[in-house]
């Protein structure tokens, strides 16, 4: 099991970054208009311009947390760091959970509005994947590693 566990973890350290620069969804001004592809890379980049402290926190959130606890996690499975440090790693996991929240507030309150349209794209459910994907290696490492 632990052996499966370690390379479902190492593949998250592909599946991430390809998450981030995936397009989470399509937006656009008034239906008439065309549709631009945003990614996690392409907000965060549009944030650094306009709040750069909103975009120091979904950095954190987005890109930090979960890619350390990834890495925290590998070096847990192959006994490099302590199995004490499990419980900040899945703290982590749940952080980067606050980020898809955000990104499906932001589509409920455009919708809502009218002006604007949105369509979720494949990045969003493959973002999504890897957060949840993460939080469950996590689980269940604490538990076999409890036996």
């Amino acid at each position: 099991m632990m052996t499966a566990l370690r390379y479902l973890n190492l593949s998250l350290l592909v599946l991430f970054p390809i998450a981030w620069f995936a397009p989470l969804l399509r937006a656009g001004l008034l239906p008439l208009f065309g549709l631009s592809e945003i990614s996690v890379i392409s907000g965060l980049q549009s944030l650094w311009e306009s709040d750069v402290a909103l975009a120091l926190l979904v950095t954190a959130f987005a890109l930090f947390a979960p890619y350390l606890k990834t890495i925290g996690l590998a070096l847990v499975h192959f006994g490099l760091l302590r199995r004490k440090v499990l419980p900040v790693l899945s703290y982590m996991g749940k952080l980067a959970m606050a980020d898809i929240f955000l990104i499906a507030l932001y589509i409920v309150v455009v919708k809502g509005v009218g002006w604007a349209k949105v369509e979720v794209a494949w990045g969003l459910y493959l973002f999504t994947a890897c957060i949840l994907a993460s939080i469950a290696i996590s689980t269940l490492t604490m538990r076999a590693l409890r036996k």
